[in-house]
């Protein structure tokens, strides 16, 4: 086989993984140990509801929030890459989801539309945002009054206890930090769940969620 012959077929190995990572099928996982049917109720999001998905990558909790929503509903998913949301509208399209609009966001601005939103989602996605507050300044004024942001975050045990920049640095984050960052945001925190499991089922990675509501 030839080095040309040999890059053809890498290729095509890449190109079947790729289609794999984003099927149903291997996030069927996902919906177990992230417990994702039952956060979704504790948050109460409802058929007719307006809600977004910050990074949002391949659309995995897009996906669900659209079939929960309905055709009634609309979410919107913001990334800052249009690779992953060119992804997630191949992934809608095939599984019929008319109800998404995706955003490119920039780093301090989701872009979400104003007093809009009955529910926000930042998922595993909290730690990489450094301008948390010009973002939570942003998912405020989108919220409608009383809507809800739910941020679910990994704590990895290496980090547990240290700054909020060697934490960030493992990609990774304590709820202590977290929620006071929503209260000085002015939004007041309604539930927590400081245990949710293992994230990946990774032993070293604790998943917790917060609950908070714009007053």
């Amino acid at each position: 086989m030839n080095l040309k012959q040999i890059g053809l077929m890498l290729g095509l190995l890449v190109s079947i993984q790729i289609q794999a990572q984003y099927s149903a099928y291997d996030w069927e996982d996902r919906d177990t140990w992230m417990k994702t049917t039952s956060l979704l109720a504790k948050a109460g999001v409802e058929i007719g509801d307006s809600v977004a998905d910050i990074g949002c990558h391949e659309g995995y909790l897009s996906m669900h929030l659209a079939r929960k929503v309905s055709t009634s509903g609309r979410v919107y998913s913001v990334d800052v890459r249009d690779d992953r949301l060119a992804t997630l509208r191949r992934n809608a399209n095939d599984r019929g989801f008319t109800n998404i609009v995706t955003i490119l966001g920039d780093y301090d601005d989701p872009k979400l539309p104003d007093n809009t939103l009955d529910h926000v989602f930042v998922i595993d996605t909290y730690h990489e945002i450094r301008a948390h507050k010009k973002v939570l300044g942003h998912i405020r004024k989108a919220l409608k009054k009383g809507g809800g942001l739910m941020v679910m975050e990994k704590l990895k045990k290496k980090v547990r206890g240290k700054s909020r920049e060697d934490q960030v640095d493992a990609h990774s984050l304590s709820m202590g930090y977290v929620r006071k960052e929503l209260e000085l945001a002015g939004f007041e925190i309604v539930d927590q769940i400081n245990d949710h499991g293992l994230w990946e089922r990774e032993a070293d990675k604790q998943m917790w969620v917060l609950f908070a509501i714009k007053p």
